[in-house]
């Protein structure tokens, strides 16, 4: 996160304590300054109530008036600011029913959910306030819920899918404790919205450490209720010529450890999903076949992104990264005008990523990859996607009807500009006005 925002925290924790208030700097930021890492974002924890902070900042903003934040602003950065609180139950496995303001910081952070997110920062000393043993867990590199895990994840079940991702994301293990009650509890996780689990997914897998995630959601059974489809994967044997590293969810999983930290959430789940259709299509003839995967492919991942309420423009990326992707060992072989409608798919580069990745953790061979990256190079985008020679209001001024008819003559008319055979509208016209003497399209 920017400086002026880590500025802006200090500030707000020196201006609450000249006012007699106590503040710190609390969660995930304080767990990554002493881990070395650049903190997303900073929260300040005080004893201060909201109306308190709000007379100190009279511009600032209420985002959560039930569970005392205030957002404090400065130009184009803000912190949260939280009054200290206690939870009553959690009747719905998200947020608890009711919350009580409090003077003591230790009620605050023995409410929270991890050890290594519970920890108070002093920005003006170092000084660091450990009531649950983070630190320790920090040095031995645990992910342990706070108190009893059972009761930390009925509060909330969303947690269990983030023991995992910090897991997956610092390279820590989960304490025995903790992954025994997620085993436990992983059916309430079907309780929690898509959109809480969508998000907890994409992270997993955008942060640098998908692989891990992944293996963690299975190993602790969460796999099976999130993503069912992609637990199938898991012993679907394929052709060890092409495929020598084994089977579907190997592939997979391999793929995953190559994708990096802030990839899209569209390549990621393109990753993840491009082969989703292949435990449905699996065959033994003369060797493993997965005939129509692609197809079918296409259609689960629809169903599952739906589900997660991926938005549309996310769906329609992530379902292209999927169609094509089996297209690469064709190119070669491709009409100059078929190759050059495959490179102007959008977000090309991201179909160019997930087929490097495919054959990085396949066969090993990059030569169909090397190959479209060359003549992606050498046609540029004006030879790729030029400006079409002949338009609709052309074939109208000929006599040609709108319709079907003319929308697959101009698809022609295009296929021979892209290979050459069309250089000018008069050839063209010329083209088109052949094509319908002779019958090949209707007008």
């Amino acid at each position: 996160m920017s400086e002026p925002q880590r500025q802006l925290a200090l500030d707000i924790v020196r201006n609450l304590r000249s006012h007699g208030f106590e503040a710190w700097l609390v969660g995930g930021c304080v767990r990554d300054i002493l881990l070395g890492i650049s903190p997303n974002d900073y929260d300040v924890c005080t004893n201060a109530t909201p109306n308190q902070v709000l007379a100190i900042w009279p511009d600032s903003q209420i985002v959560g008036a039930h569970f005392g934040v205030v957002l404090v602003h400065r130009e184009s950065v803000h912190v949260e600011v939280a009054t200290y609180r206690s939870d009553g139950t959690y009747s719905d496995g998200r947020r608890p029913s009711e919350v009580r303001f409090e003077t003591d910081v230790r009620l605050d952070v023995t409410r929270r959910d991890f050890t290594l997110n519970a920890l108070l920062l002093d920005p003006e000393t170092g000084d660091v306030a450990d009531f649950v043993g983070g630190k320790a867990d920090l040095a031995n590199q645990v992910i342990r819920a706070i108190g009893v895990p059972e009761r930390r994840f009925r509060e909330d079940h969303l947690r269990m899918l983030r023991a995992v991702r910090f897991a997956a994301r610092l390279g820590f293990d989960i304490h025995p404790d903790t992954e025994a009650a997620i085993v436990r509890l992983h059916p309430l996780i079907a309780d929690v919205s898509a959109e809480r689990i969508r998000d907890e997914i994409v992270r997993i897998l955008t942060e640098g450490h998908a692989r891990r995630g992944f293996q963690l959601l299975s190993k602790t059974h969460l796999l099976h209720i999130v993503l069912p489809e992609v637990e199938a994967m898991q012993g679907v044997e394929q052709p060890p010529e092409y495929h020598p590293e084994g089977d579907v969810w190997t592939h997979t999983m391999l793929m995953l450890e190559g994708l990096p930290a802030n990839v899209s959430a569209e390549l990621a789940m393109g990753v993840l999903l491009h082969d989703i259709g292949k435990p449905g299509t699996f065959r033994v003839a003369e060797r493993i076949r997965f005939d129509g995967h692609v197809e079918l492919g296409v259609k689960i991942a629809h169903q599952i992104l739906t589900r997660l309420r991926f938005s549309s423009d996310e769906i329609r990326q992530i379902l292209a990264l999927i169609e094509h992707h089996m297209r690469f060992k064709d190119a070669p072989k491709m009409k100059d005008s078929t190759l050059k409608r495959f490179l102007r798919l959008p977000q090309f580069d991201e179909h160019l990523e997930l087929h490097r990745l495919d054959c990085r953790s396949s066969h090993g061979s990059l030569e169909n990859y090397d190959y479209v990256r060359e003549r992606l190079g050498q046609l540029g985008e004006e030879q790729i996607q030029p400006a079409r020679l002949v338009t609709g209001r052309d074939l109208i001024a000929l006599g040609v009807q709108p319709g079907p008819g003319m929308g697959e003559l101009l698809e022609l008319l295009e296929d021979a500009q892209l290979e050459g055979r069309v250089q000018s509208k008069e050839q063209g016209l010329a083209l088109a006005s052949e094509l319908i003497r002779s019958g090949t399209v209707s007008s």
